[in-house]
């Protein structure tokens, strides 16, 4: 399980160094993000164009590569396909420690942390006309759950086990992508779409713009007690005011997003990479409404439920932040 992914093999043998310690031979980084409509996309997107500007420099160019989400970023690390990877801090745990959904290729124990980014709700959005005020109302409705390995399809799955559902409560479960939701409401196609992601999102704006929508309240007896067990959910909250059609705060569940990648990268390329998104995160902040309230101190700590990288750890001793 702990054997080295071609990938690996394959970076030692094409990656050299100067005397400087510089990389020597071009290396391409390929980061797995999410939907093209999320915002791991931006962030992958923006963290490639830093460091890309700097090629001549470190030898090395990046691509952030769109994915059906964090699920599907742990395996992208774990099999070589991507070099790093966006998840939420509960999928980094869960891939640490072996559990479902990553329990058929047991724990991911080379998993590293680099940073973490803004905190992300597990949101909800309905139709007016559909009548759903809560989280029971979903019952017999037409809901996307989300298609496998994105984080809305997890996190709902575990908020259906802590309410003793499964799928069939509901009168359709589709397996719509992130990209594909607010069009299905709009056309009346779903009476409810959920998603896991940081606000303000592109694809809620366009829902709400569209569509007589409203966001619907994560919360409940069941939803403590699914806090109490899963420590990597804390309460969060969606701001009133964001989306048309909803100008008070809606109660959910939360978690960080985080990226990570394996032990096995070098650690003059994760160094390289975290370089360039801290020696330009006034810039960064400034790409998406979710980077805006984004602190180094938070960034290097919060939501990390796997150890550092060295790489990422050597810059942060470098800047005297750990």
């Amino acid at each position: 399980m702990n054997a080295k992914p071609i990938a690996w093999v394959l970076l030692a043998a094409l990656v050299t160094f100067t005397q400087s310690g510089a990389l020597h031979a071009a290396q391409v980084l390929s980061i797995g993000t999410g939907g093209q409509t999320g915002i791991y996309y931006v962030a992958g997107q923006s963290i490639c164009r830093f460091l890309n500007r700097a090629e001549s420099t470190h030898g090395l160019t990046c691509n952030a590569l769109p994915s059906a989400g964090g699920v599907a970023n742990v395996q992208g690390i774990r099999d070589g396909k991507f070099m790093f990877g966006f998840m939420q801090a509960d999928h980094q745990y869960k891939a640490q420690q072996g559990v479902p959904p990553f329990d058929k290729d047991g724990p991911l124990t080379d998993l590293r942390a680099l940073f973490s980014l803004q905190s992300e709700v597990f949101t909800v959005l309905a139709r007016r006309d559909a009548a759903i005020s809560s989280l029971d109302d979903l019952k017999g409705k037409r809901v996307n759950i989300g298609n496998p390995g994105s984080g809305q399809r997890e996190t709902l799955e575990e908020i259906m086990q802590a309410k003793g559902w499964d799928s069939s409560v509901f009168a359709m479960a589709a397996e719509l992508r992130a990209a594909e939701q607010a069009s299905a409401l709009g056309d009346n196609n779903i009476d409810a779409m959920t998603y896991f992601v940081g606000h303000p999102n592109a694809a809620i704006q366009e829902a709400t713009t569209t569509t007589d929508a409203l966001l619907v309240p994560v919360s409940g007896a069941a939803i403590d007690q699914l806090l109490q067990a899963k420590t990597y959910y804390s309460k969060a909250e969606i701001a009133g005011g964001l989306y048309p059609g909803n100008p008070t705060p809606t109660p959910s569940i939360g978690s960080k997003a985080v990226l990570s990648t394996s032990a096995q990268v070098s650690p003059e390329v994760v160094y390289q990479l975290v370089k360039a998104l801290f020696d330009n995160l006034e810039r960064f902040k400034q790409l998406h409404p979710a980077f805006a309230e984004l602190n180094e101190a938070e960034m290097i700590s919060s939501g990390l439920s796997a150890p550092l990288h060295e790489g990422a750890l050597r810059y942060y001793k470098e800047r005297g932040w750990r």
